[in-house]
């Protein structure tokens, strides 16, 4: 079996306070009738990742309605001061009141990545106006934007292929990054690879084997666009090992190129390129 990088960087990692955590699990485990195996707080879940070879860590977390993102940041900015290996994609609401000046705030700091959306929880269009000037800013301040726009695990209306296109209609340079490898839709969204130089894809939450959500593509397509793919894991909201995922690419038998792009200098080009003080 291939191996790992000696330090691996996971660019999909969720950390949440204590009663969010308390709230999102609760909520996830009713809805799949499974109990989920790492209910570690972002303290435990730091440690276990930092004691696996994982840094530095990104994680994100979203506002789910009006009136979140502005105390999730202040919480971001402390958890931020804490671990000096962690960045962040911030959450973002186009309700909030300032909501665009609160996030330019947001990215002045030297470890925040960007800006987090979660169209499927947020039940918004990707297309909707209201983003846009959200869009333009991250684009003028050189950041990325994680945007769950892909219908998978599990898909609403607000998601999808067709709605992500309607986005690059107006914005074809928009620096983001695609949760999932965009599953369920894999071949829709990793062709764009080949026209937005922009645009990455994630490995979270999509490479178990065997599961209706898998990543189903050839080998081939993954070796060919292994410039463009980080490696995430979605930790700790999952409901299956962890482990599993790395192991089951590892036993992929790709080229040890492709391992050093995904697990780590992928992630490593992205974060100087977005965070550039910080790794000077």
């Amino acid at each position: 079996m291939k191996k790992l990088p000696p330090s691996i960087i996971d660019f999909h990692v969720h950390l949440f306070p204590d009663k969010g955590f308390d709230a999102i699990w609760k909520f996830m485990e009713t809805a799949a009738q499974s109990q989920m195996p790492y209910k570690f707080y972002y303290q435990e879940a730091i440690e276990y990742l930092h004691q696996r070879g994982v840094s530095p860590i990104v994680f994100s977390n979203y506002a789910h309605r009006k009136g979140i993102a502005a105390p999730m940041n202040e919480w971001n900015s402390q958890v931020l001061g804490e671990f000096p290996d962690l960045y962040c994609f911030a959450p973002f609401h186009p309700d909030d009141d300032h909501a665009l000046a609160r996030a330019e705030e947001m990215m002045a700091h030297d470890r925040v990545v960007g800006m987090k959306l979660h169209l499927q929880v947020q039940k918004i269009f990707p297309q909707d106006e209201r983003l846009f000037p959200l869009y333009e800013l991250i684009i003028d301040k050189g950041k990325r934007l994680l945007l769950h726009t892909g219908n998978g695990p599990q898909g609403n209306e607000f998601v999808g292929y067709a709605h992500f296109r309607k986005v690059l209609q107006h914005f074809p340079d928009l620096p983001v990054t695609i949760p999932h490898m965009g599953c369920y839709e894999f071949t829709e969204f990793m062709a764009l690879l080949d026209d937005y130089p922009n645009i990455y894809l994630d490995t979270a939450y999509s490479f178990w084997p065997n599961l209706p959500f898998s990543f189903n593509l050839d080998k081939s397509t993954l070796e060919k666009y292994k410039d463009r793919i980080l490696y995430g894991s979605d930790f700790p909201d999952i409901f299956l090992p962890r482990e599993g995922e790395i192991d089951h690419l590892l036993e992929l038998d790709l080229s040890d190129d492709f391992y050093q792009k995904v697990f780590f200098s992928n992630g490593k080009r992205l974060l100087a390129r977005h965070c550039p003080a910080e790794l000077l």
